[in-house]
């Protein structure tokens, strides 16, 4: 079932997969766990065709839709991709089940965002929002945490308030899409996503957002 899926996807598609260099499995994997899980069309209207490598400590590796931890995610990730030279880049984390996905009032949460990262080093990017790990509340269920990977046009000016990991501001009811529309990023050309529930290092982050 799975060659006849891949098999039946577009010409087209494919010819762009050749031409970018893109693994054909990988793409169809990734698109297929965003609109599956309806990571497409809560956070984007396309899936990325690119499989953007998110690995936490101790080597944990991030499979697309695979139910993880905040115990396990609690700490920055290492990011990669296959940039292209001299090309600036956008990373963005959101969470869109906030504060559940039952009723997601505060559609999307925003738990990281860095801006102007040259090639893959996401250490020397520009950090709108200081990375937060996921933080579902208390019989909320699974949430989406979604990492969207953006190529700007160039260096950009972004004209927004830089937010510490220790601050709730500007992070509830962010859109990544709105994001990338109003600065020109267009469609995310990289992503990955995670699902995650409640356990016993939440309220840790919770109290971390307060500020206290």
């Amino acid at each position: 079932m799975r060659v006849k899926a891949i098999l039946s996807i577009s010409n087209a598609f494919l010819a762009f997969c050749i031409i970018m260099n893109i693994n054909l499995n990988a793409a169809y994997n990734i698109i297929q766990a965003f609109e599956q899980n309806e990571v497409v069309p809560d956070v984007v209207s396309q899936a990325p065709y690119q499989l953007l490598k998110v690995a936490y400590a101790n080597g944990l590796e991030v499979i697309p839709a695979a139910e993880l931890t905040p115990s396990q995610v609690k700490t920055e990730p290492s990011m990669a991709w296959e940039a292209e030279p001299n090309a600036y880049y956008t990373l963005v984390m959101t969470d869109p089940d906030a504060p559940s996905r039952i009723e997601p009032k505060f559609r999307e949460f925003k738990h990281w965002l860095v801006t102007n990262i040259l090639g893959n080093d996401v250490s020397k990017g520009d950090v709108l929002a200081a990375y937060v790990g996921s933080g579902p509340p208390q019989g909320t269920g699974l949430h989406r945490y979604v990492f969207l990977l953006y190529k700007q046009p160039g260096k950009l000016q972004f004209n927004e308030e830089r937010v510490e990991n220790n601050c709730r501001n500007g992070r509830p009811k962010f859109r990544a899409a709105a994001f990338a529309e109003k600065y020109g990023l267009g469609e995310p050309v990289a992503g990955n996503f995670f699902q995650a529930q409640w356990d016993e290092y939440v309220p840790i982050v919770h109290k971390q957002l307060s500020g206290n």
